[in-house]
């Protein structure tokens, strides 16, 4: 239609109609985006402000309240702030909290089978497959009834597979499995019974504690994690020995806990973005973790640390001590039973899968690297 061409009557009212209503549906929309409230949630980790694994709490905290468009907002503060690491569930199962994120194993002591999310071999399984194991193979719906089983009203998300943790940093390297009889040791979770096994008298202290017990020889070894944070904690300042590779601690993740209460409140398109921030900071956290572990490992070796593989025997021994474990535990505990049975169902067919599917990559790093 040219512009000098008439407008017909019929299409003059359907313009004006149409313009009426699209103001009057933009004057109704403002106020609806401009009233929309903001819902605070207050979060505390389990480690202190300045490690990575903080970071890795805020990472997520970002990732909601970017998506949530000013809906929904979480504070996180550093381990300490309102509770110790240790009485984090029981603070978001009150309230004191509206959440936050840790490691399942801190709940340790509330039900043993709560350390069979990360402590031990996971029956060969990388953690990687034991969250494909929580997710698809039963595990979430486990942790559900054991967080029922002890009173504990929260809604757990779990995340973030971790890189094989070290057997720890030692004052001299331990060399054979008798070295650790006696040895006064900090570890966490199931990882007490299997050095309690070993001969260790074990100590579980939290992060922070960990470096100044070893400055003050109240310990004499120590594990916590990864070459990130043992770096920030201050291993290499008090001990220059470290041990590579264990099975101690082998498949462990991060949980992020709510409070069910707050959680359920929440409208559904919230709940949704919670879900898949926790799925993306899942892979970031992953893919952090390869670039920063990787430079401060490669930055302690340059301060002088010595890096030792933790010899096979010993291994071996961390295993049959695991066994032992199990079969104690699992008398004592038919949750325990219960997560261990459905672990080993899920191991042996996807280990089977992953053990015949990947190859050797140190074939390939050797052909380009090794001297």
């Amino acid at each position: 239609m040219s512009s000098d061409t008439p407008v017909p009557a019929s299409r003059r009212r359907f313009l004006k109609n149409a313009a009426t209503g699209a103001v009057a549906t933009g004057a109704l929309a403002a106020p609806m985006v401009s009233r929309a409230q903001t819902t605070s949630l207050r979060f505390q980790s389990t480690w202190p402000a300045k490690d990575i694994f903080h970071e890795y709490a805020l990472d997520f905290a970002k990732k909601v309240n970017d998506m949530a468009g000013g809906r929904l907002k979480i504070e996180v503060l550093p381990s300490g702030s309102v509770v110790p690491a240790f009485q984090l569930l029981e603070a978001v199962n009150k309230g004191t909290l509206d959440g936050g994120h840790g490691v399942v194993a801190y709940h340790y002591g509330k039900n043993s089978a709560l350390a069979l999310w990360g402590s031990g071999p996971g029956y060969g399984m990388d953690p990687n497959m034991l969250l494909s194991w929580h997710y698809y193979g039963g595990g979430k719906a486990l942790l559900e009834e054991i967080y029922k089983a002890i009173n504990m009203d929260v809604v757990s998300y779990l995340y973030g597979p971790m890189p094989t943790q070290p057997f720890g940093w030692f004052k001299k390297p331990i060399a054979k499995v008798e070295d650790i009889k006696g040895l006064k040791y900090r570890t966490v979770g199931l990882a007490v019974d299997i050095y309690t096994e070993l001969g260790a008298a074990v100590n579980p202290l939290p992060g922070s504690d960990i470096v100044p017990a070893l400055d003050r020889g109240l310990i004499d070894a120590a594990e916590f994690n990864n070459a990130s944070s043992d770096r920030m904690l201050g291993f290499p300042d008090v001990v220059k020995n470290c041990m590579l590779q264990s099975f101690h601690q082998s498949t462990e993740q991060f949980e992020i806990l709510f409070n069910k209460g707050k959680y359920d409140a929440l409208p559904a398109e919230l709940k949704a973005i919670i879900d898949y921030a926790v799925q993306a900071a899942s892979a970031d956290m992953s893919w952090k973790a390869v670039d920063r572990n990787s430079k401060d490992y490669d930055e302690m070796k340059k301060s002088g640390v010595k890096f030792y593989k933790t010899p096979d025997a010993i291994l071996r021994a961390q295993l049959a001590a695991w066994d032992k474990v199990m079969a104690k535990k699992s008398g004592e505990n038919p949750l325990f039973a219960k997560v261990l049975a459905a672990q080993k169902a899920f191991a042996q067919r996807a280990g089977q899968w992953q053990n015949d599917y990947l190859v050797d990559f140190k074939v390939a790093w050797n052909h380009y690297f090794a001297k």
